[in-house]
């Protein structure tokens, strides 16, 4: 089934980027992306807060990972996935697409 699945999130990087290879070779990079900012609903003001793991996995994407440090300021583009701990808990997930650094 084909539907629409796109997020766009900017935030800060919160905790440092982890790279590491699948079994088959397939790199992976991951950090969580803290967004806040003032969004308007109903005609009003309201604080907008999320913090999201982010996946970024295969060869064409990691050169894009490769200036994140906690604390810098980026722009992710991807979709978004459930993801099931190790010990059961689920999150959300967005799979990075496209990473662009926002100076």
């Amino acid at each position: 089934m084909d539907a629409d699945n796109r997020l766009v999130l900017t935030g800060t990087v919160a905790t440092a980027p982890s790279t590491t290879s699948s079994p088959t070779g397939i790199p992976h990079c991951e950090f969580g992306l803290e967004h806040q900012s003032q969004q308007m609903e109903a005609g009003m003001g309201r604080r907008a807060w999320c913090y999201l793991s982010v996946v970024a996995s295969g060869r064409e994407i990691q050169p894009q990972t490769l200036n994140l440090t906690k604390g810098s300021t980026a722009r992710v583009i991807g979709f978004l996935s459930h993801h099931r701990t190790p010990n059961g808990v689920g999150k959300l997930v967005l799979h990075a697409q496209q990473i662009e650094m926002i100076a």
